[in-house]
């Protein structure tokens, strides 16, 4: 079989595999998203105990292997008594991950915005909560909006992790047909390129919405 009909018999398989690919990706940032929020929330916390598990679980999952946060969600758990399906086991564990590292973009931008803007809303009688939702918070998502967009697409790449614990995304329907097929550098290659082909998407799509944002008023 020539190296060009087998690429074409299996753009179905890839093909499928980006989909998923893609869908971890956005469930991933997703819920990761809103563990990063809560996060943040606790990083700028005046309780030093908030803060501190807040600290704590951003330098465990910084500082330890993505790979080996997912062995320990799906082959670790169980021996609790806790046992995951291999897709929600990789969400999780992704989502797990990428809080960490969103957090703390997070909290960089909130930090970022100017204290009169605290100060301007204590004023007019918002409480914390209120002043960080309505006043801070949306300022501060437009400040990270380069920093998530990067998280996003690395996420794209990070999916590829899943494949150990037989998640059938892009590169473990790769490995499938390399396993049918026993040609791995055509198929690998065309892994990679599709893997390419989807940050790309979202780097022009990034690009895009960042230039939206630095000019409101234009359409």
């Amino acid at each position: 079989m020539s190296t060009t009909s087998l690429l074409v018999q299996s753009i179905p398989a890839l093909a499928q595999g980006a989909v998923l690919t893609i869908k971890f990706a956005v469930y991933s940032m997703f819920f990761g998203l809103i563990a990063a929020i809560v996060l943040a929330v606790m990083g700028i916390s005046r309780s030093k105990t908030l803060v501190g598990i807040g600290r704590a679980y951003v330098s465990v999952m910084r500082g330890t292997p993505l790979l080996v946060q997912i062995f320990v969600i799906y082959y670790g758990l169980p021996s609790i008594g806790i046992s995951l399906d291999p897709t929600p086991a990789g969400v999780i564990a992704l989502s797990a991950n990428a809080a960490a590292y969103l957090s703390e973009s997070m909290r960089g931008a909130i930090l970022g915005i100017q204290s009169g803007q605290w100060l301007a809303a204590y004023s007019l009688g918002l409480s914390r909560t209120q002043t960080l939702r309505y006043v801070i918070g949306p300022q501060a998502l437009r400040i990270a909006v380069p920093s998530l967009s990067n998280s996003l697409i690395s996420l794209i790449k990070d999916t590829s992790l899943v494949s150990v614990i037989t998640v059938t995304e892009l590169l473990r329907s790769a490995q499938e047909v390399i396993a049918a097929t026993y040609q791995p550098l055509p198929l690998y290659l065309a892994a990679a390129v599709v893997y390419w082909v989807l940050c790309s998407v979202l780097e022009f799509v990034q690009r895009r919405f960042e230039r939206r944002l630095a000019l409101p008023g234009r359409h």
